[in-house]
């Protein structure tokens, strides 16, 4: 089947950034022994070039298919290709697919033509060249298209393409169109080997990044009207709140719409209200015998409405307009509305964990990404609502400045019924998940399908302290000490010795000194991309 991006783990991005990283440190290892010049390097080229020179001169039959492997493998076929896949993907309706691919194609070759110019290098000179090509030599423009539309048809691929055999048969041919067309020209005496290799690096670095900042995490592709597997859609319900959507009966409107050409019936239409932040709406609709019930709005909807549904398999479709909205970015979902309904009405169910938790004066509730005591909850109650809708998420980042000096706190935290461990803290976190906004790793093991809740107990000394945890959670250090601990289980409970501010999923929910939380294993269903 295709790719699932719901099914992405959080550290799927950090990985992808670590094959950019050493692409490109390849590539500056090569340019920088081009411009040094390092000896033992250009000796390689040297001596492979004259290896496949003799190998290839005087072979009339060799050289004319090598001629036409250059013809046809060449950077401009490379990106008509791509392009032709470009027009296919707008008609798939896949917007951001296609956006990463031209960005693709026109940064590879900006690249590679700039780079020429910028080392100037000299192309092999021969008495009897085998064929003669103007232009400079480093990087080879062939192998940098040729590693551009490997990496690019792959991805597309395994992304697209429901048949294995088929997309096995077109992973190979790409790779092999890619390998030939660097190949090809040292074997034509135009190019060095690090040339090549420089460019395939380059060309595949392009690919990789834009992939990172253009796709992930909000990558859709919705199957075609005649492809939907299984049982037909029925009827859903909306729940929407008024406050998060700018223009209402238009957005009406377009979830109608979209509801038609999936063959959705046309769907229960509820608002949230001052008095009602989404529990009676749930209710009305698990009464209206629905399928699915989408719904629209902050963290705050979100949460309340997935606690409702938990239990119940009816599956939750989440349109997010909050300032977070991190449930949707760790399940991979698209942050645009019109894509989130899409993934919605087309996609296909994900069992994935809630957390149940009690507190004193805190009414049982559940949660589905994160809860915090202490400084967490100053920080999200510290956000006013007219700095986060000027500013969006970094107004948390404005909070979190403002508290650097809360108190520390001496609090108890007991995990699965162990004796707890007593620590003078700023913060504890249970994480369902482990990426915050910026995708900053704050439970780097934290999985929302692994039936586990993660703890991570922050207790910094002072200013430069919060900098050198700062680092740690940003490297996804594992070490753990008194300064910051983490732990996993099933339940956990926390007992502070005086009362703190609470949050779940970024609402604060009052003060408190008791926060208890026991996963309820894939007992919701979430519509993420088929």
């Amino acid at each position: 089947m295709p790719l699932d991006p719901g099914r992405v783990r959080p550290r799927a991005a950090s990985r992808w950034w670590g094959a950019v990283t050493v692409m490109s440190v390849g590539f500056a290892l090569l340019a920088a022994g081009i411009a040094t010049p390092w000896e033992p390097l250009l000796d390689v080229d040297t001596t492979v070039a004259t290896e496949a020179y003799e190998r290839v001169i005087g072979h009339s039959g060799t050289i004319t298919m090598l001629r036409v492997v250059a013809a046809a493998a060449s950077p401009e076929v490379f990106r008509l290709l791509l392009l032709g896949a470009a027009v296919f993907l707008i008609r798939r309706r896949a917007l951001r697919l296609c956006l990463w691919v031209v960005v693709t194609i026109v940064v590879e070759a900006a690249l590679a033509v700039g780079l020429k110019r910028v080392f100037d290098r000299s192309r092999p000179l021969w008495d009897d060249p085998i064929t003669t090509v103007g232009g400079f030599s480093f990087p080879s423009g062939h192998a940098a298209g040729g590693g551009m539309f490997a990496v690019t048809a792959v991805l597309l691929a395994v992304t697209t393409m429901q048949r294995s055999r088929l997309r096995s048969a077109v992973c190979a041919l790409a790779v092999a169109a890619g390998v030939a067309a660097g190949l090809d020209r040292v074997l034509l005496g135009v190019h060095y080997v690090s040339d090549v290799v420089a460019g395939w690096l380059l060309g595949a670095a392009v690919v990789s990044a834009a992939w990172v900042l253009v796709v992930r995490p909000a990558i859709w592709t919705p199957p075609t009207l005649t492809e939907r597997p299984g049982p037909q859609p029925s009827r859903f319900a909306v729940i929407a709140n008024p406050l998060r959507v700018a223009d209402m009966p238009a957005f009406r409107h377009s979830v109608v719409a979209a509801a038609g050409r999936w063959g959705w019936e046309p769907p229960l239409w509820l608002e949230t209200e001052a008095d009602d932040n989404g529990i009676g709406m749930a209710e009305q609709a698990l009464l209206a015998d629905v399928q699915m019930v989408l719904v629209v709005g902050g963290d705050g909807t979100v949460r309340v409405v997935c606690s409702e549904l938990a239990r119940t398999g009816v599956a939750v479709g989440v349109v997010p307009l909050g300032t977070g909205n991190l449930l949707a970015r760790n399940l991979g979902l698209p942050l645009n509305p019109a894509d989130a309904v899409e993934v919605a009405l087309s996609g296909q169910d994900r069992a994935v964990d809630v957390v149940e938790v009690t507190g004193d004066d805190l009414t049982e509730t559940c949660f589905t990404v994160m809860a915090g005591l202490g400084l967490d909850a100053a920080i999200m109650a510290g956000a006013p609502d007219q700095l986060k809708a000027r500013m969006g998420w970094p107004a948390y980042v404005v909070s979190a400045l403002r508290q650097l000096r809360h108190p520390a706190t001496w609090v108890e935290v007991s995990v699965d019924g162990s004796p707890p461990v007593r620590r003078k803290v700023r913060t504890v976190v249970i994480g369902n998940v482990g990426s915050l906004q910026a995708r900053i790793p704050l439970l780097p093991d934290a999985l929302i399908d692994d039936g586990r809740l993660d703890v991570v107990v922050i207790a910094p000394q002072h200013t430069v302290g919060w900098l050198r945890l700062a680092l740690r959670v940003l490297r996804r250090t594992r070490r753990t000490d008194e300064r910051l601990d983490r732990m996993t289980g099933r339940r956990v409970s926390i007992q502070a010795d005086k009362p703190l501010l609470r949050q779940l999923d970024g609402d604060p929910v009052g003060e408190g000194r008791e926060l208890n939380a026991e996963v309820l294993a894939g007992t919701l269903l979430v519509r993420v991309p088929r």
